[in-house]
């Protein structure tokens, strides 16, 4: 059976998602009469929700005898681990772009890794039939990139597709009239080579990715580098380490109970599978993303997936607010730690570390939206925990000098709003590295950014723009430590006693602050309510009532209207909070609180600070 394999890689919202349900669609995964909705791929609740993929899925359709193996891959650069990892059982990838924004910063970043291990792409110019397309200039900025990333010659003549994914169609050229998505199934069948695997070597397979099955437990899926696969097979699974043969009795041995391959968007069971092939199988209970599935005889090592580091990390720790354990299942530092080592097991960009304290861990990411998605899982599992404001992860350079991570910025906004961006990327330390006008009143620049200085500025960035602007960042490199950098220019609002929030005293704060908090919601002492419309903070009583009395007026009796609270999403808590404020994350809430409750405690703290300082 001929097979191809291939991954396909693109920016957040260019179309990658639907151009996926219109090749199954149209390679006959579904009935004609079948319906499966949009979006089929994004299967996670939270990834139709936020309109993003953000867990590699595979599929697969037959075309003209060949089975084209699919692997859909999150287009947002927090989940570049998901990315790094399905790179290794693939032969080529599709770049998917933007006919109008053209390559983006995730592009660069996803094809840098496919040029490196010897992929062969073949691109995607999608969304040809956008009013501002400019599709020739976005195939010259294509080929630019990939020379950039120095791409071999074979790379340089990758076939170009001219699609339109929510059409269902694709051409050679620009000035061609697309019919359907033949054009682009032909590209893939002649560019992408088949797997070069040996079928009668010893098995060999590297784990990829890892699955949960109720009734078989943890699924190894990857592509079988050699050999053939069959159930009932005797098989060892090796731990990470150096390539190679391996003397290890320690290795775990087991059997292969069941096989699956993909067949459309469902694994389907088979008997027995052959090189080259993206399989799963169940059997093994030590299964963990890199290591090395063999035969008995044969304990051959394949090298293990290398993911880039992370560069922010948080502090996990036991919820002690006064609301503590009424709104979640699993409440305790053991339970939260379990889970987060748990992740370990499928999140390889992920990293977590034991602290001095007993209930704190640290965790570290690539990203917000990557500790984000994280929080917002356990949170729906039933988890209640608290969390502490990001920060980056230095390093120490060869010169004994401080370093940080930076990252490359593009922003794409209006001509006249241009100013206020560059001047508040201007106070975070940005460095402009280029801007050019692309059309219809737009500007799009790039900057060099500290990390640090990302943290509260997309709030800033939407409120400027007035929604207009969009704004993409990916880790570019560690640099010299850039210095202070100024965080959030207001205060907030603290409640200063225990109780149930009042719309009377809501009413008469709204007009100097911005609420985070309704009428009728639970607070207690130390918790953030509101932001000030002044630099300091100030302690408030949320539960304050209007007092009652015996005499009735015009006055007295006015009705009193409350401006929509701001909602405090988990995205937006991380940008927003400051190195002395928590977040608390329950099934039910999320609220924002100061680390020391009582205004004593934090007088205490800002003096002992202040000392420190002086």
């Amino acid at each position: 059976m001929s097979i191809r394999n291939i991954a396909i890689i693109a920016h957040v919202d260019h179309g990658k998602t639907t151009l996926v349900d219109k090749m199954l669609r149209q390679a006959g995964v579904f009935r004609d009469n079948q319906d499966v909705g949009e979006r089929v791929m994004d299967s996670n609740p939270l990834e139709r929700e936020r309109g993003i993929p953000i867990l590699s899925k595979n599929a697969s359709v037959r075309w003209r005898g060949t089975k084209i193996n699919l692997v859909d891959t999150p287009g947002h650069a927090d989940f570049g681990g998901e990315v790094e990892r399905i790179l290794r059982m693939v032969d080529g990838v599709l770049i998917l772009v933007d006919a109008a924004e053209g390559p983006m910063p995730q592009t660069r970043f996803v094809t840098r890794k496919a040029l490196e291990l010897g992929l062969q792409p073949v691109v995607v110019i999608n969304k040809v039939d956008r009013a501002d397309a400019r599709s020739e200039a976005v195939h010259d900025e294509v080929l630019e990139l990939f020379m950039d990333l120095e791409a071999s010659h074979r790379q340089l003549d990758a076939p170009f597709i001219y699609a339109s994914a929510r059409d269902g169609v694709a051409a050679t050229s620009a000035a061609e009239t697309a019919v359907d998505l033949t054009p682009l199934f032909e590209a893939i069948l002649e560019h992408v080579p088949e797997p070069a695997c040996d079928e009668n070597g010893p098995l060999q397979m590297l784990i990829s990715t890892v699955d949960h099955s109720p009734y078989l437990g943890r699924l190894a899926i990857g592509r079988i580098e050699r050999g053939r696969m069959a159930v009932g097979q005797p098989i060892a699974l090796l731990p990470l380490g150096e390539p190679g043969m391996v003397d290890d009795p320690e290795a775990e041995r087991g059997r292969i109970t069941n096989l699956y391959s993909f067949e459309g968007v469902q694994r389907v069971e088979l008997e027995s599978a052959v090189a080259g092939d993206i399989v799963a199988l169940a059997g093994l209970d030590e299964v963990e993303i890199g290591k090395t599935v063999t035969t008995p005889d044969c304990l051959e090592r394949l090298a293990g997936i290398a993911v880039e580091e992370p560069t922010i990390s948080v502090d996990f720790m036991v919820n002690n607010s006064p609301l503590a354990g009424k709104e979640g299942r699993y409440v305790t530092s053991r339970q939260v730690r379990e889970r987060l080592y748990r992740e370990l097991e499928r999140n390889v960009a992920l990293r977590v570390e034991d602290t001095d304290k007993p209930d704190v861990l640290t965790v570290s990411g690539r990203g917000e939206l990557h500790l984000g998605i994280l929080m917002e899982t356990m949170r729906r599992e039933g988890y209640e925990f608290q969390v502490s404001r990001p920060r980056v992860i230095s390093r120490v350079g060869e010169n004994g000098e401080r370093l940080e991570p930076y990252e490359d910025l593009t922003v794409d906004v209006p001509e006249d709003m241009l100013g206020v961006v560059i001047e508040k990327i201007a106070i975070r330390r940005g460095e402009m590295r280029d801007m050019k006008n692309t059309g219809n009143g737009r500007v799009k620049m790039q900057s060099r950014i500290p990390a640090r200085g990302l943290f509260g500025l997309r709030g800033e960035f939407l409120t400027d723009t007035r929604g207009e602007g969009v704004m993409h960042h990916r880790f570019m490199e560690y640099g010299t430590w850039a210095g202070p950098i100024p965080g959030r220019n207001r205060g907030v609002l603290v409640a200063d006693r225990a109780g149930v929030s009042v719309g009377f005293a809501i009413f008469n704060l709204q007009e100097r602050a911005t609420m985070f908090i309704s009428p009728g919601v639970a607070v207690y002492e130390g918790m953030i309510v509101g932001e000030n419309s002044r630099p300091d903070d100030m302690d408030v009583n949320i539960t304050k009532e209007k007092k009652l009395t015996n005499m009735r007026t015009t006055a007295s009796d006015e009705m009193i209207r409350l401006e929509t609270p701001r909602e405090v999403s988990l995205e937006l808590a991380l940008e927003y909070i400051e190195d002395d404020e928590l977040i608390e994350v329950t099934p039910a809430a999320i609220r924002l609180r100061k680390r020391f409750l009582t205004v004593i405690e934090r007088r205490k703290n800002a003096r002992a600070a202040g000392r420190a300082a002086s």
